[in-house]
């Protein structure tokens, strides 16, 4: 497998931003972003007023727009200045030029297919192993995907999201062993979801597997609504699986008081919230973010049925 080193993904990044300056702009206008940090329940959401970020959060995923729209994952498509760094089997790194971070880059796969995570697991460990300086993420086809069409995977830098330094807070349950893999149930985060602790990867794809299986798939879906998060470090792999029960929140369509132009995704879920218009940044409470995430992630009930599924051995 092609495994750029650490020294290689710093001089493509840099290369890229020397030579394509849409994307170092919105890089350097990350330095004058505004952001406030909310406590809700002991643990921190941090609001980051975001305008590059519209294209992404206000991206129109429905199949009629999405069929209409040329792919910008492939690289026909693509500006001249964007390139792409190989890796692994059939993915590509590209510096993604709406940027979250100081280092945000998209992995899409080579080859145009539905995005997926199914078969698509174990490639997330891998990249995580490779890159084990950045934060993995796959947002669901209907998760914050803005382009569910084609299949990929995002990297920022470690340490941007609090969810990385206040994980060991959460109050969990041991739901699931794999071969060297556990599962744990979150109950006392703000968003319901599962942790997967492993150093052995294929024994947390198996775990990954399991659960899986017992997530939910609505009517609407090809798989289970979901936003991952996986890194490397000496422990081995950690990945956090926050199920979904709805894509964008009511107030994502609501009109005047109630309008916020909000439509979460992992990095919302890791605890950074991504608001686009200064509007809503300005009038966006604590509350309203509890309403948010009661409203798209699975509550209590929904995860004790999950947890119901999967058997501990």
């Amino acid at each position: 497998m092609n495994c750029p080193g650490a020294d290689e993904l710093n001089a493509f990044f840099e290369s890229q931003l020397a030579e394509w300056e849409f994307a170092r702009r919105n890089f350097e206008a990350l330095r004058r972003i505004e952001t406030k940090t909310f406590d809700l329940d002991g643990f921190s959401i941090r609001v980051q007023f975001n305008p590059a970020r519209i294209v992404s959060s206000a991206a129109k995923v429905d199949a009629a727009s999405v069929v209409a729209r040329k792919c910008f994952l492939c690289p026909e498509n693509q500006p001249p200045e964007q390139r792409g760094l190989p890796w692994g089997d059939g993915y590509r790194v590209l510096v993604n030029p709406y940027p979250i971070f100081a280092r945000h880059f998209t992995i899409p796969a080579a080859e145009h297919v539905p995005q997926s995570i199914a078969d698509r697991y174990g490639d997330m460990l891998a990249l995580a192993r490779c890159f084990d300086r950045e934060v993995v993420f796959y947002n669901g086809p209907r998760c914050g995907a803005s382009a569910p069409d084609h299949a990929h995977f995002q990297a920022v830098g470690k340490g941007a999201m609090p969810l990385e330094a206040e994980i060991g807070r959460f109050a969990t349950e041991k739901v699931l062993e794999a071969s060297g893999a556990a599962a744990y149930a979150i109950r006392d985060y703000l968003r319901g979801g599962f942790v997967i602790r492993s150093a052995d990867a294929s024994a947390a794809a198996a775990c990954f597997g399991k659960l899986y299986e017992a997530l939910e798939v609505l009517p609407a879906d090809v798989e289970p609504m979901m936003n991952v998060l996986t890194w490397y470090d000496s422990d081995g792999w950690t990945s956090c699986v926050f199920p979904r029960t709805k894509h964008r929140p009511a107030c994502f369509y609501g009109e005047g008081a109630t309008d916020l132009l909000v439509s979460p995704a992992s990095v919302d879920l890791a605890g950074v919230m991504i608001v686009p218009r200064k509007d809503d940044f300005v009038k966006i409470t604590a509350e309203n973010i509890r309403a948010i995430f009661n409203e798209v992630c699975i509550d209590d009930s929904a995860l004790q049925r999950i947890v119901g599924k999967l058997n501990i051995g």
